[in-house]
């Protein structure tokens, strides 16, 4: 059996790498997005509408990096759910099975 460690969260550094991996995917998936909408709905040329999606998606990469570091650092902080056990949910559902049993017994 696998012991997990609770008293260990991630670090800062884990963090940024976390965030800048999933902004290089996120920001080229909006770039694309925006490039191939700016396109269809403008005369722009190829090399305008680069230029707006570029800039579209610098201004995602560094707004959205930083709400992420953010938001991956408060949810370091959280336990809820991060140690998750089957042995303590069977445990719950046993007291409220037994405590409804006890209620319908008493009707």
């Amino acid at each position: 059996m696998v012991k997990i460690r609770t008293d260990k969260k991630d670090s800062p550094g884990r963090s940024i790498l976390k965030a800048i991996s999933w902004r290089f995917i996120a920001s080229g998936a909006t770039f694309i997005i925006s490039f191939v909408i700016f396109r269809q709905a403008t005369n722009k040329t190829d090399t305008q509408v680069l230029q707006v999606a570029t800039a579209i998606a610098s201004v995602d990469v560094v707004v959205k990096l930083v709400l992420y570091y953010l938001h991956e650092r408060l949810w370091t902080n959280i336990y809820w759910g991060k140690y998750w056990s089957k042995r303590v949910w069977r445990k719950r559902y046993r007291r409220l099975h037994d405590k409804l049993e006890k209620q319908q017994s008493n009707e």
